[in-house]
């Protein structure tokens, strides 16, 4: 199979023919059809995470058809056209029983763990417990999405910050996730204020459906103006940067609560006076369980969440080590077809 291959940490990767991957006996084999380009598959080639070794191939927001079932997997066939959470709990623990396998400490992750989907092939582990069908008619780039930064944005917004109907969300950071969460709070009925630096992305997030983006120059006191009231209830920090952060916990009301998704490459300094004074609750979010994705299907069946709205860009995998090495664009969404 064709794959990409990263042998360097922050060295451009190349294409080159890897042998084609085997199921393990609980896994299965998926044809890609379309995976996306996340912001930690560029942490990963940059040598930020700790558990990825060189040479390895990145990719872990798939959609693709299984064609290859491992000998212990019961509840997937070869055809079945599927994607899988990026965190792939192992089912068997007593965290994955509670239904928190996004945690799940015996978890893998494609293109950290193992070799991931910017490749013709990948091999899935724990097939029972992590895929997801997906229908013949979705377009294959936003179902991919549904892997990681759609799911991940999701469980910020719905589960961890329990935003519904007529709430008004801050999200900090117009990248994959937080152009996600503009979808995903439009879905629930709620509005979303977003604020990022970069002029392009905030029209991103208008086009997608803002209700309104600001520079964070506006400061603490501009933000809530922009929300309402007393400011917002709960702020998602979609961008990763100690800055965003800050800003968030600072323009939260009393008792608020700030989600942070965003992969951060340093320890941020949080402004902890303000989180006690006003009693505000801090939470991370790390992905999705599979057994948590029937209510975000039903959205996107229902045709209140499009996750093709979020691709700008689609590429073959001879484009996907140049676009893995070039700084991020603003706003920009890039998908992998290996077809192409």
């Amino acid at each position: 199979m064709r794959a990409v291959l990263v042998e360097e940490f922050g060295v451009a990767p190349t294409v080159v023919q890897r042998p084609d991957p085997v199921p393990a006996p609980d896994g299965v084999v998926v044809a890609v059809e379309a995976t996306g380009l996340c912001a930690s598959d560029r942490f990963a080639w940059r040598g930020h995470d700790a558990g990825v070794v060189v040479p390895f191939v990145p990719g872990h927001e798939l959609v693709g058809r299984v064609v290859a079932v491992g000998a212990d997997v019961a509840r997937a066939r070869v055809g079945d056209r599927v994607l899988t959470p990026f965190v792939q709990g192992c089912g068997r623990c007593a965290t994955c029983a509670a239904g928190q396998a996004q945690v799940c400490p015996h978890q893998e992750q494609p293109g950290f763990t193992h070799d991931g989907s910017f490749a013709e092939l990948v091999a899935l582990r724990f097939a029972d417990a992590n895929l997801v069908a997906v229908p013949d008619d979705l377009d294959a780039g936003g179902a991919a999405l549904l892997g990681c930064r759609v799911a991940t944005a999701f469980r910020a917004v719905a589960d961890r910050g329990g935003v519904r109907a007529g709430d008004r969300l801050l999200v900090l950071g117009a990248g994959g996730v937080g152009l996600a969460a503009v979808l995903v709070a439009r879905a629930l009925g709620a509005e979303a204020v977003v604020v990022d630096p970069a002029p392009a992305a905030r029209q991103r997030a208008l086009d997608l459906g803002a209700t309104d983006a600001l520079d964070p120059a506006v400061g603490p006191d501009g933000v809530r103006a922009a929300v309402g009231g007393d400011g917002p209830r709960v702020a998602v920090e979609a961008a990763g940067r100690a800055d965003s952060l800050a800003l968030g916990i600072r323009a939260l009301r009393l008792q608020g609560t700030l989600v942070q998704v965003g992969l951060l490459a340093a320890e941020p300094t949080v402004p902890v006076p303000d989180v006690i004074a006003r009693e505000l609750a801090l939470l991370g979010s790390h992905g999705m369980a599979a057994a948590d994705y029937p209510r975000l299907t039903e959205l996107v069946a229902s045709g209140r969440l499009d996750p093709a709205l979020l691709v700008t860009r689609r590429v073959g995998l001879d484009a996907a080590p140049a676009a893995l090495a070039a700084p991020p664009v603003p706003g920009e969404v890039v998908v992998v077809e290996p077809s192409r």
